[in-house]
């Protein structure tokens, strides 16, 4: 018989920065699960973590893309990892340096075995970007366990985030079997924290019993 879900494990009691690093090998040695989040620069993704843990200044936030440019860890109710991925898509960088954050995630995705999920954040404002579809598929030629979490709807219409997540699932189903969980979100209006929550308890759970 399943055990219940641990309520308190969805409450953030503690959030601690961990660790930055560019190389995979000087990550933290650790068998407690990991959820790393990543998406487009601009997205929402520090908006999001922030939100996320109720703390207002555990990631970085700026109104320029590309803050990020590490692999930033955070431990949770020392109880399991939140990993900051460095963003893609930003037009403003140099080749050099796309390439070289491509590499350093590529490794990460490839080599944390500890990694029990990508949340892969998309704006829910746009229509499907190509950036975002090749990354998608980088993940599933890999392997590696996502779900898809859309960002700043309280900047549209209800009917409009909904229009265009419609849109992102049939263009998905052109090359994909199977949709992957999808989570619906605003940092601003914390829209999204306990689904969030709930599926890394879920998850949590359930690693411990393998």
């Amino acid at each position: 018989m399943n055990q219940p879900i641990n309520q308190n494990s969805m409450i953030i009691k503690e959030a601690k920065f961990v660790s930055s690093n560019t190389e995979v090998a000087k990550c933290p040695e650790t068998t407690l699960p990991e959820y790393a989040f990543i998406g487009r620069s601009n997205v929402g993704k520090s908006s999001l973590i922030n939100m996320l843990t109720e703390r207002s200044k555990l990631a970085k936030t700026s109104s320029l893309p590309g803050k990020t440019q590490l692999i930033n860890h955070f431990i949770i109710n020392d109880t399991w990892y939140l990993v900051d991925l460095p963003g893609y898509g930003w037009a403003r960088v140099s080749q050099t340096s796309r390439e070289k954050w491509s590499k350093m995630v590529k490794a990460y995705l490839r080599n944390r075995s500890n990694l029990a999920c990508v949340f892969l954040l998309i704006d829910s404002r746009l229509e499907p970007q190509k950036t975002d579809l090749e990354f998608i598929q980088v993940l599933g030629t890999m392997g590696v366990p996502f779900v898809l979490v859309f960002t700043k709807t309280d900047k549209q219409s209800g009917q409009k985030t909904q229009a265009n997540i419609a849109t992102f699932k049939k263009t998905l189903l052109q090359t994909w079997e199977e949709l992957p969980r999808l989570f619906i979100t605003s940092a601003a209006e914390k829209k999204g924290r306990e689904e969030l929550l709930e599926f890394i308890a879920e998850t949590n759970d359930q690693l411990h019993k393998i």
